[in-house]
C-alpha cells in the first residue's frame, strides 16, 4: 500500500446513536499509518440536534473535502457508495412489552391473512371438487366425507410454507437467506436509493 493514501469504504445506509457523528462512525478507514487513521477517524462530520431522529444524506465529496482541510497532503480513495445515508436514532431504553405486542400483531395479521388467501384460492379453483373427481377416478366410488387427500393437503401446506421460508422449529434448514429476507433487503435498498435521489433533487445532500 502506498504511503499517504487513505481508503474509505461507506455503506449505503447505517445507524448511529451518538450526537457527534465522526468519520469512523460512518466509514471503514484503511491506511498503513495508524496515527493518520486515528486523526481522520475523529473528524466530526455532523452534529445531530438530538430532539428527534434524523436521516442525513452525505456525499463522499464532502467527506474528502473535510479530510483535506486537515491533511491536504494525502490521497483519499473511496471504494464504497458515492452517496450514503446516516440515520441518527435517539437512544431509548428497550421496551420489551411494545416489541412483543408488535410481534403478536404481525403474527395475527400474517396468520389470518394467509388463511383467508388459501381459502379464497381453494374456493376459486374448486379444490374440493377436484379432490372428489380424483377420488372417484381412483376408487370408482364417490366419497361421502373427508379422505386422505384432504388430510395430506392440509398437512402439506404448512410443511411447504415452512420449507419455502427456510425455517423450522427455530432453526434454519439451509444457510441461504429466506425469501422474506431477500424481499426486505430489496425494499430497504430501493428505499435508500429513493431517499438519496430525493435529497439530491432537493439539494439536501451534504456536499
Amino acid at each position: 500500500m502506498r504511503d499517504g493514501v487513505v481508503y474509505l469504504k461507506t455503506e449505503q445506509c447505517l445507524q448511529v446513536v451518538n450526537k457527534r457523528i465522526t468519520l469512523q462512525d460512518v466509514a471503514e478507514i484503511y491506511t498503513n499509518d495508524n496515527n493518520l487513521k486515528k486523526e481522520i477517524g475523529g473528524i466530526i462530520i455532523y452534529t445531530a440536534k438530538g430532539s428527534q431522529d434524523e436521516k442525513i444524506v452525505f456525499s463522499v465529496m464532502k467527506i474528502i473535502e473535510m479530510i483535506h482541510k486537515i491533511r491536504s497532503d494525502i490521497i483519499v480513495e473511496c471504494i464504497g457508495e458515492p452517496d450514503f445515508i446516516v440515520e441518527y436514532r435517539i437512544p431509548n431504553p428497550p421496551n420489551n412489552l411494545w416489541k412483543y405486542t408488535k410481534l403478536v400483531v404481525v403474527i395475527l395479521i400474517v396468520f389470518f391473512g394467509s388463511a383467508f388467501t388459501i381459502m379464497t384460492f381453494n374456493t376459486d379453483v374448486s379444490v374440493g371438487d377436484v379432490f372428489d373427481d380424483f377420488y372417484y377416478l381412483v376408487t370408482g366410488t364417490k366419497k361421502d366425507g373427508g379422505s386422505a387427500l384432504e388430510i395430506a393437503y392440509s398437512i402439506g401446506i404448512p410443511i411447504g410454507i415452512l420449507g419455502f421460508y427456510n425455517h423450522f422449529n427455530h432453526s434454519k434448514l439451509r444457510e441461504d437467506p429466506t425469501p422474506i429476507h431477500i424481499e426486505m433487503r430489496n425494499y430497504e435498498e430501493e428505499t435508500n436509493k429513493a431517499i438519496i435521489q430525493d435529497a439530491s433533487r432537493e439539494g439536501k445532500v451534504k456536499k
